[in-house]
């Protein structure tokens, strides 16, 4: 028990001292995570506006597969973008494996589909609601797609923020396409799983209240603006 204390005590002194380890280590974690979040809404909101207002062959199909690329295991991730980067693989010249922007196109990859999916959902709630509106004002859903998507950016960025979420919790791809390399690819959850095997806690705990603190922030943040969403539009 009294072990266990300590490592509390440690862990909410490095957090309060800002230790510059911590410090190096979260700064990476925001800096991949938040870049792979504004990659991913580049090509998520368009993709899930264009599927939620086109009507065109294997758009149902294209629905579904969305959908369950949300659930897609992040090792699974982790594996494909190896063999892609890796010197075997057909982007293997370009040297980056073992780097933030691997585990940057990892994160990629397994935000896009959720920015995308629930895009989708809010875009065609709108559109049916305003579909008749806007047609007579004669706006077909080519012009109608950023009309909605400036409408809807309060619930989008509630969107986007859960995009953040999964990507600031990620560990198993980012482990694989990083390496866990100290001072170079070593974020917050890897951080976290190395020393917790080493039986060092002090420093995973610190790193896990920053976690549960962002956590906490997101969801606060998504709530907030869906009260101004309410608020605005009744």
């Amino acid at each position: 028990m009294t072990d266990f204390s300590d490592a509390f005590g440690s862990a909410f002194s490095l957090v309060a001292t800002f230790d510059s380890a911590l410090v190096e280590i979260v700064g990476l974690s925001l800096k991949v995570s938040l870049t792979a979040v504004f990659f991913a809404a580049l090509i998520g909101l368009p993709i899930g506006a264009a599927v939620a207002l086109f009507r065109f062959p294997g758009r149902s199909i294209l629905t579904v597969f969305l959908s369950a690329l949300m659930g897609l295991p992040p090792v699974v991730v982790g594996l494909i973008v190896y063999l892609l980067l890796s010197r075997a693989g057909p982007f293997g010249v370009f040297g980056l494996l073992y780097s933030p922007t691997a585990m940057v196109i990892a994160q990629v990859l397994l935000i896009t589909p959720i920015v995308a999916a629930l895009t989708r959902e809010v875009i065609e709630e709108m559109w049916n609601e305003y579909e008749e509106q806007l047609r007579s004002l004669g706006a077909g859903p080519a012009r109608a797609l950023p009309t909605l998507l400036w409408d809807g950016r309060f619930s989008l960025i509630t969107t986007i923020l859960a995009g953040f979420g999964r990507a600031s919790a990620e560990v198993g791809a980012v482990m694989i396409v990083g390496g866990n390399i100290d001072h170079v690819t070593r974020v917050m959850t890897t951080t976290i799983a190395l020393e917790v095997s080493k039986g060092d806690l002090a420093l995973a705990l610190g790193l896990g209240i920053i976690l549960i603190a962002l956590s906490i922030g997101i969801n606060g943040a998504a709530f907030l603006i869906r009260r101004m969403a309410e608020q605005k539009y009744g």
